[in-house]
């Protein structure tokens, strides 16, 4: 009952805004190549889905996302460890890292196509530089949050160098990489969709851009919903539960 009522009390602010938006377009008479009705963008979902299209760019677009976001955990946390126990490899590469962490994203589309053309490699090194400098900061922070006397324990008790990470480092950070994660897929997906308008033929963000061409902004505004629901079944049913698990776990942080 408790989740029905969650899921309920979630939903209720989503349903007032399609009722705000189908009473505001009907009593303004607003032309649907400026902004459509409801039933445009119902009749453009039925038509999406039936002819199979919004399957495919949903496909396209959820590959891109886990193939980029894992290169960057396969790499971020490795290096966000070692920049938390070498003080001066973190003082060599804070500065850079705070520089290009701005940069993250959106900003490297055009480099991005021109190295890897217009393709799958060109949107995964977007996702990746996304989520890349998000994960190791946070990283970063939460290795140098682990107290040294926690770290001398497990080292006087016998643990070895690969010991003290997995068992000592790598859990009691464990709370910011999942935040890290959090937030950085929230950048990839945007760097995600602004790409795929510019270097690909398929995908959400391809949808988008196309649609605009012929006018058809109901098929817009349906990419839209669609772009916004599946990112908050991501972050709803993976990402809050992942991170508030991990909180609850490790009891390094109080759970919100």
């Amino acid at each position: 009952m408790r989740s029905l009522a969650s899921a309920a009390t979630f939903a209720l602010p989503l349903l007032a805004l399609v009722l705000i938006w189908a009473v505001v377009v009907g009593a303004f008479d607003v032309d649907p190549r400026l902004f459509p009705g409801v039933p445009a963008v119902g009749r453009a979902a039925a038509e999406a889905i039936a002819d199979g299209t919004l399957l495919g760019h949903v496909a396209a677009s959820m590959w891109r996302v886990v193939a980029g976001t894992v290169l960057a955990l396969v790499v971020a946390i490795p290096m966000g460890i070692l920049m938390g126990v070498s003080p001066g490899i973190s003082s060599f590469f804070t500065p850079i890292f705070r520089f290009f962490s701005v940069l993250a994203g959106i900003a490297w589309i055009p480099i991005a196509t021109l190295w890897f053309g217009y393709g799958f490699g060109a949107i995964v090194f977007v996702i990746f530089n996304a989520v890349f400098f998000v994960v190791t900061y946070n990283t970063l922070l939460g290795v140098a949050s682990i107290p040294m006397q926690l770290r001398h324990a497990a080292a006087s008790l016998g643990a070895g160098p690969w010991q003290l990470v997995t068992q000592v480092l790598l859990p009691g950070a464990l709370p910011n990489i999942v935040t890290g994660i959090r937030t950085g897929l929230g950048f990839a997906w945007r760097g995600l969709i602004a790409a795929e308008m510019i270097a690909t033929n398929v995908g959400l963000g391809y949808m988008l851009f196309v649609a605009r061409d012929f006018y058809r902004t109901e098929v817009i505004v349906f990419g839209m919903i669609v772009i916004g629901v599946l990112w908050l079944l991501i972050d709803r049913l993976l990402l809050v539960p992942l991170e508030r698990a991990t909180m609850e776990r490790w009891g390094m942080v109080r759970a919100a």
